[in-house]
């Protein structure tokens, strides 16, 4: 099958990287701070509080792109923990029991961790990319 414009591959992936670590790293910033939004901060010695500092690392670590395939690995890894203890225990089926933010993150970060970080990242400006 012929890919649309696979000259910007290398382009596209980094945007990915960028994004999915941006957002990641505001999920923390909302279980630490409340922001963005409302929401109440929770205690840093529980178990949505070392949540909230791996997704807060981890999504800096990626967005930037340093230590790229460790930091998607772990993030892959909480996010699979994150679906079995928060939302499997309300059905398998992710699409009704809210879990498939998650799944999604696990296997994406699990893609960024076996490709590495790419163009536009501290790995690559230190000869650690992988392509």
């Amino acid at each position: 099958m012929k890919t649309v414009l696979p000259q910007f591959n290398p382009q596209a992936f980094a945007l990915l990287r960028i994004v999915a670590g941006i957002m990641f790293m505001m999920h923390g910033t909302q279980k630490l701070f409340g922001w963005p939004g409302s929401g109440t901060p929770v205690a840093y010695a529980s178990v949505p509080g070392l949540a909230g500092i791996i997704e807060v690392v981890c999504g800096v670590m990626i967005a930037i792109g340093f230590f790229t395939g460790i930091a998607a690995f772990i993030a892959s890894g909480e996010m699979a923990v994150a679906f079995f203890m928060a939302h499997a225990p309300n059905g398998l089926n992710p699409l009704l029991n809210q879990g498939e933010l998650a799944v999604i993150y696990c296997f994406l970060f699990l893609y960024i961790a076996t490709r590495g970080a790419g163009i536009w990242s501290v790995d690559g400006a230190a000869g650690r990319r992988r392509e």
